[in-house]
């Protein structure tokens, strides 16, 4: 167990703290002798959970330590925290349930082509547009929460929110574009394989039979 894949589970224990924060009443926390909210709690939680995201990918390339528990758990640590924090606004009525779950269904949307393509022998690499979307997601959800607070704010976080949703679904379609022309190539080729040994043996097996039945020349 290394020091990135620490930072990822570290992560994920970030959830539960996140959900409760966020949706439990008068949580109680006070730092200094002065009661703080609940909402930036959770901003602390969740940004302090955001910059691990950051710091675990950066040391596994550094330190060379990309482990396949890693590359296993980082986008399942990357959803959970997503998926608890819109969830959580959902249940404060901070976020509409339509954006959160175009968010959430397209995570997973992505996830299930991805796997499908590595089960496949090809691999989807993150694309701009994701990486993009990572950053409108974390700058909203950071907004989001101090909107609770201070109303002021809300259109704003609203505004970062449906970018969101925009770079999501756009990314959602250039995955689907290389999902369909990687792995329907790669199917082309397999099948062209395949035919080509089932037609080898067909042949092969024409010989042997021609052999079998040509009777013998006696001297």
């Amino acid at each position: 167990m290394n020091l990135p894949n620490l930072l990822t589970l570290l992560r994920i224990f970030f959830v539960p703290l996140l959900v409760v924060a966020l949706v439990q009443d008068d949580f109680g926390l006070r730092v200094f002798n002065w009661p703080m909210a609940n909402e930036y709690l959770a901003l602390g939680i969740f940004l302090v959970a955001a910059a691990t995201d950051l710091l675990d990918g950066h040391l596994a390339r550094r330190w060379k330590q990309v482990t396949t528990v890693g590359t296993l758990l980082d986008p399942i640590a990357d959803k959970m925290l997503i998926s608890a924090a819109l969830i959580s606004l959902v249940q404060v009525r901070a976020v509409p349930g339509w954006i959160a779950i175009l968010i959430i269904g397209r995570e997973f949307a992505v996830t299930g082509l991805r796997g499908i393509a590595a089960a496949e022998g090809y691999t989807i690499q993150a694309s701009d547009l994701g990486k993009t979307k990572m950053v409108f997601q974390v700058i909203a959800i950071s907004l989001m929460l101090v909107s609770i607070r201070h109303k002021e704010w809300s259109w704003w976080a609203m505004l970062w929110m449906y970018g969101v949703v925009i770079f999501g679904i756009a990314s959602a379609f250039q995955y689907f574009f290389k999902f369909w022309n990687g792995v329907d190539e790669r199917t082309k080729l397999r099948r062209r394989r395949e035919l080509l040994v089932m037609e080898r043996r067909r042949k092969r097996a024409a010989l042997m039979a021609e052999k079998v039945g040509t009777p013998a020349v006696n001297g």
